[in-house]
């Protein structure tokens, strides 16, 4: 299973980012489950997810200002993030999971200045 994060950056307060997390070699899309995210020491917490049918779930801190998309075109799922806030910096890292084991991406930090 080969995932690829991307996009993270250093924006300010209000801004936008768009993460990717691309799959590659046997590994579809579908297979790609959501979006967690890991602030300087905390614990991982979910923040979006996306089934196969295309239905999506929101954390309550994010709703309204975050969208999970998937292409399958590109094979990719992607989190347009809206509105940031200093409490969203963290490294985001997407999740797939195939025949009931869970991978990871290997994470891309978001950083959003005050």
């Amino acid at each position: 299973v080969q995932l690829q994060a991307s996009g993270g950056g250093l924006v300010q307060a209000g801004g936008s980012l768009r993460l990717s997390c691309k799959a590659s070699g046997s590994t579809s899309s579908h297979h790609i489950v959501g979006w967690y995210r890991q602030a300087p020491g905390r614990q991982r917490e979910w923040v979006a997810a996306i089934s196969s049918g295309g239905v999506t779930n929101y954390a309550a801190s994010i709703k309204g200002r975050f969208t999970i998309s998937r292409d399958y075109a590109k094979n990719t799922v992607s989190l347009q993030m809206n509105s940031l806030e200093p409490e969203d910096t963290a490294v985001y890292y997407c999740l797939a999971r195939v025949r009931n084991r869970d991978y990871w991406g290997q994470g891309t930090l978001v950083t959003v200045s005050s």
